[in-house]
Order: C-alpha cells, then structure tokens, then sequence
C-alpha cells in the first residue's frame, strides 16, 4: 500500500512538472541570496529621495520592497497613463509600498488611505512626506544587478535583470624570497 501510494504521488509529481514550461531567463539571471535591510524615516522626510539616497549609500545594485508602512502628509503620485504628477495634501496611511530599488534606477508604486479609508495608488514621486513615521524593509539580492533599459515595446526604461559583476579582489604583493 505504501508503495503504491509512493508510486502514485511520484507520478503525479512528474505529471506537474512536464507541465511548467522552461524559462527563457537563466537560473544565473534570477536566483540570489536575501539580504535585508531595515529603517526608519522621519517627520518630514521625502520617501523616495530617501529610499533613493539609502539605495546609493549601500551600494544597493538589486533590492526591493519587503514591507513599508507608516503616513503621509503630501503624496505625490504618478497615476496609471498621466503624464505628470498629481498631489495629494491631508493625511495618509501607507497601506503598500512595493517595487524594485537600484543604483541605476528604481520602480515604486505607492497606495495610501485617506481617513475615509479610500484608497489611492500609483507610481512613487519625489514629493511625498512622512507624517509620523515610516517603517521600511527592504530585501537585498546581492548576487543580482538591476538595470532600467530602453524596451521599445512603449518606450519605457524597464527592468532589466543581470548576474552581478564579480567584485573586484585586492592586488597581492609578491613576497621577497
């Protein structure tokens, strides 16, 4: 019985997996280890110039949202097919922030609640401020490097995903026989 149960569940298994294509993206391009990081902004800090700043200042080539939450006075959005900006003044939970954050470009989009619980969504801009807090988590993928490349599909600057360069080693000093 316990054989034919193994059997059983050995060719369901197989069954599933001849039915997942093969990915067109090497596992090289799209696998890495987790590193995380964790801050806190201030009353009055810009969110993404923020994010944007911590992002150079760590060197961080490939990360992305794990969590943020806190609130808003201002939120500055760039909302679905609109050109330019829209803002919005009051204040705001931030119910999801999530994206990819590089040194070489990033891609976030914000919701945030007014009091009434409606909820507003859209690509993060310079120009939101923190109200109270906000609490972020970022995952590093540091065998990873993303990159914003032209795709002539629309037109826009998309991901681009690329094995990080291997980091440069230390000269060695030849020692004296």
């Amino acid at each position: 019985m316990v054989l034919l149960r193994f059997m059983f569940l050995w060719l369901l298994a197989g069954s599933a997996a001849a039915q997942v294509s093969p990915s067109p993206v090497p596992d090289a391009a799209r696998t890495s280890a987790l590193k995380t990081h964790a801050l806190r902004l201030r009353p009055g800090d810009d969110l993404r110039q923020a994010l944007t700043a911590y992002a150079q200042a760590h060197h961080l080539k490939a990360a992305a949202m794990v969590t943020c939450v806190g609130s808003l006075t201002v939120a500055t959005l760039r909302l679905a097919n609109q050109e330019g900006p829209t803002v919005y003044r009051g204040h705001f939970e931030i119910v999801s922030l999530v994206g990819t954050l590089s040194t070489n470009g990033s891609h976030l989009h914000l919701a945030i609640a007014d009091s009434t619980g409606r909820t507003l969504g859209g690509h993060l801009l310079d120009g939101c401020r923190v109200y109270t807090t906000a609490e972020i988590v970022l995952g590093e993928l540091p065998e990873l490097e993303f990159r914003r490349e032209k795709d002539d599909t629309f037109g826009y600057q998309e991901l681009v995903v690329r094995p990080a360069p291997a980091p440069a080693s230390a000269p060695t000093k030849k020692r004296k026989p």
